[in-house]
């Protein structure tokens, strides 16, 4: 093996470094009390889920999928998102115990990089999800949760934005000929490719109400000042009631300075299917988390029950939120082999104080000055002859 190869790591692989570890902790930390404190049950699941269900029903597409084949020939797959896992765990034996079901979870998903473009393929989420509840009053919940939590990490510059699959596939209906007409603009729409929508709709050479039509949706629908606004341009549904009780929902809640609604947004992640939202921030340049309702999901594995939940990227909270300061509490007791039963009595009294101690002998150092360096406060215990 060469040098290169040696110290080289899988592509979109990442190492955690100790200082880098620590504040990670402390993000966990915030997010497990936080969620708890609102009646969330943490879980977890196993970080190899079969293809065939967990697998196929993800909406991560095929070709980010980490596969594997067991001794047996089943076909596995490395968890490329949590949502699925957990429904399957709710559908098959949570919800006959408890329903709704509040559950979180903080834990690593692997998504496969085609090349390497500064991405990782295996990162930390950390999310909820409220299983067997189809109110307007889960969904605002969740996203009222979202917001907390990001508030948790003073991250004072963020938007939430709120749209709803439904509301998109009727206006895209009404106003294309065919239903590749609406998939074509939906799909540019997932990319935020708004240019391409342009060109797309003229291409189609559409009656011009409605290229009209589509085209000034997409340059209102983006940032509307209010769901009424949207309502000149499709027609009165479910959905779009279901929207406007969420807005009252969220304005009565004092929840409003953090919400914008875009009727543009339209996810990868196919299995929402109704209120959709991704959390926007400062500091990085892609969204902090997404989530939605996702009540077809549990269809797949066989209950009709609705869910909505939302993930945070952990790696990119960490970008947006302020510098985090770690309290160095780390104390040094240096000794040598005859004062080891005195050192190692401070050590356990500096321990029980709440000090972080590391405990060294002067054998197994050539550089004592070095390592001293790293050290706010140094305890010696040297031979009597030194």
């Amino acid at each position: 093996m060469s040098s290169i190869k040696k110290f080289e790591k899988p592509l979109g692989m990442r190492d955690t470094f100790p200082d880098i570890y620590e504040k990670l902790e402390q993000i966990r930390s915030t997010g497990r009390e936080l969620l708890r404190g609102r009646g969330y049950e943490f879980i977890i699941t196993p970080s190899v889920e079969y293809y065939d269900t967990v697998g196929k029903a993800s909406a991560i597409s095929d070709a980010r999928l980490f596969k594997l084949v067991d001794s047996q020939g089943n076909t596995l797959v490395l968890r490329p998102d949590m949502t699925t896992p957990i429904a399957r765990i709710a559908t098959s034996k949570l919800l006959k115990e408890k329903i709704p079901q509040r559950l979180a979870y903080f834990a690593n998903v692997f998504r496969a990089q085609q090349r390497e473009g500064g991405r990782p393929a295996e990162f930390d989420q950390m999310g909820i999800e409220l299983i067997g509840d189809s109110s307007v009053f889960a969904d605002a919940e969740v996203i009222m949760t979202a917001i907390d939590l990001v508030k948790a990490y003073n991250i004072e510059d963020f938007k939430v934005t709120i749209g709803h699959a439904g509301v998109l596939s009727c206006i895209l209906k009404d106003y294309t000929e065919s239903e590749q007409q609406a998939k074509a603009l939906n799909e540019l729409l997932v990319k935020r490719n708004y240019v391409g929508f342009e060109e797309a709709v003229l291409a189609f050479d559409l009656p011009k109400t409605k290229s009209d039509a589509l085209l000034a949706y997409i340059e209102e629908a983006i940032s509307l000042p209010s769901i009424e606004a949207i309502e000149k341009y499709v027609r009165k549904n479910d959905a779009l009631e279901y929207m406007r009780n969420l807005s009252r929902i969220l304005d009565a809640a004092g929840y409003e300075p953090y919400i914008a609604f875009d009727f543009t947004l339209s996810s990868h992640m196919s299995y929402y299917t109704g209120m959709l939202f991704e959390v926007f921030a400062s500091g990085s340049g892609f969204p902090l988390g997404n989530g939605g309702r996702y009540d077809g999901l549990l269809e797949h594995f066989g209950s009709q029950v609705g869910a909505t939940g939302f993930g945070l990227r952990v790696d990119r909270v960490f970008e947006a939120m302020p510098k985090i300061e770690i309290d160095n509490n780390d104390v040094l007791v240096l000794f040598s082999a005859e004062r080891f039963s005195e050192a190692l009595i401070q050590a356990q009294l500096l321990r029980e104080q709440g000090k972080q101690v590391t405990f060294q002998a002067y054998e197994g150092i050539e550089n004592v000055n070095a390592l001293k360096a790293q050290f706010k406060l140094v305890n010696e215990f040297k031979s009597k002859e030194a």
